[in-house]
């Protein structure tokens, strides 16, 4: 991981075994009591509050309870959760065991992206070292708490990478957003209570116990505590894997990677959202341009029309099928960017298209369904200079 412009990243300072040692100490509550006051929100894009989820399923009642760890990094531009897995794994293990014990689970999983198979052999080195030494099993730590974790392997499906579609995956059915309610946190994982947090989010949970809420929480911003990584790509002068404080400007970010020359940054992967040079003062936070990580930069000589159809090009391809707004809506999209391309497309029609994707915004089943037209609405929205010198001869 690249150092940020203060020094090392925090996860290669951590010690995840004085984290675990620092929990286990712990009641279940105060557990979830030190999750909650550190205000760490999902790491993987959604920010929903871990404390929150992990109340939820600690209440809930079940023969059995599941600890799940998306490792499926599916959003195109995003790489930080295997670069974790690869460098510091202990952090995510030591994670998933606080999670078991607070919510009182004996059992995880880590939901591994098909492509990330090479990484496997050595995370199942890493978990029979903690087996070894009382980190994992049916004693932790000599504890009276079991808790044990294995790796399931993902087979390349972008829609797997939400929750209940990975529950679904797990379960050895097609990868399928479920209907909700019911949560995971009530009916996950074999019908019982289950929480699925990021890879990135339970390294958090381990440097939180490592350095205590307070330290998490005097990072960022009141509503966006603590450091985050971003996996930085495109047309700037250092790409990779960077740390920075939640909370940070566009334009600081872009200064820090060698882009400061940018036209646009696409923020959050082929679902986020389109920010131009005009919006840089913008920060990444979740009250502003929320992103699970990733950051692509696109310099002055980029077409940004042949960014959104190879965004779109992604969707079509990914969408599961399921429900109508995301099948035909994503293809109808791509259609209209064509149409732009051959100067066929009128001002009215791309402003149907704008209204279409606003409906895909609110009628998809699930998030990822919901979010696939935000690059090309966020694009029509600021490069519409840039678009309408390609519709068919018509003015608004």
């Amino acid at each position: 991981m690249s150092a940020n412009r203060k020094g090392l990243v925090t996860f290669s300072t951590i010690d995840p075994n004085a984290a675990l040692a620092a929990a286990v100490a712990k009641t279940r509550a105060e557990i979830i009591g030190e999750v909650t006051a550190s205000k760490l929100k999902g790491r993987g894009g959604a920010g929903f509050p871990t404390g929150v989820k992990w109340n939820l399923a600690a209440a809930a009642k079940g023969d059995a309870k599941y600890v799940i760890c998306n490792a499926d990094e599916g959003e195109p531009g995003t790489f930080k959760d295997r670069v974790i897995l690869a460098e510091v794994p202990d952090l995510v293990f030591a994670g998933m065991t606080i999670g078991g014990i607070a919510i009182g689970a004996v059992k995880g999983i880590i939901y591994l992206r098909g492509e990330y198979t090479y990484l496997r052999e050595q995370l199942e080195s890493a978990l029979a070292k903690r087996r070894a030494a009382g980190l994992l099993g049916p004693q932790v730590m000599d504890k009276a708490v079991a808790f044990d974790i294995e790796i399931r392997m993902g087979s390349g499906a972008y829609v797997c990478g939400e929750e209940t579609a990975l529950i679904e995956s797990l379960e050895g059915q097609r990868g399928e957003p479920r209907n909700r309610p019911p949560f995971p946190v009530d009916t996950g994982f074999m019908g019982q209570p289950t929480i699925v947090n990021n890879v990135e989010t339970f390294a958090c949970v381990a440097a939180i116990f490592a350095k205590g809420a307070a330290w998490f929480a005097s990072i960022g911003t009141e509503k966006s505590t603590g450091p985050k990584l971003f996996s930085v790509s495109g047309d700037c002068a250092r790409p990779g894997v960077y740390e920075f404080p939640l909370g940070i400007m566009v334009s600081e970010l872009l200064r820090e990677v060698g882009g400061e020359n940018a036209k646009a940054v696409q923020i959050g992967g082929a679902s986020g959202h389109c920010v131009p040079s005009s919006e840089f003062t913008r920060t990444l936070s979740y009250e502003d341009v929320s992103t699970g990580g990733s950051v692509m930069v696109f310099g002055p000589q980029r077409d940004m029309l042949a960014v959104a159809k190879n965004f779109m090009e992604f969707f079509v391809e990914e969408s599961c099928g399921q429900c109508t707004p995301c099948r035909e809506g994503n293809a109808k999209l791509l259609e209209g960017i064509e149409m732009l391309e051959e100067g066929r497309c009128s001002a009215a029609y791309l402003d149907e298209l704008t209204k279409l994707g606003e409906v895909m915004q609110l009628a998809s089943k699930c998030g990822l369904g919901q979010s696939s037209p935000n690059a090309f609405l966020s694009i029509v929205s600021h490069f519409q200079d840039e678009l309408m010198g390609r519709t068919h001869g018509l003015v608004r």
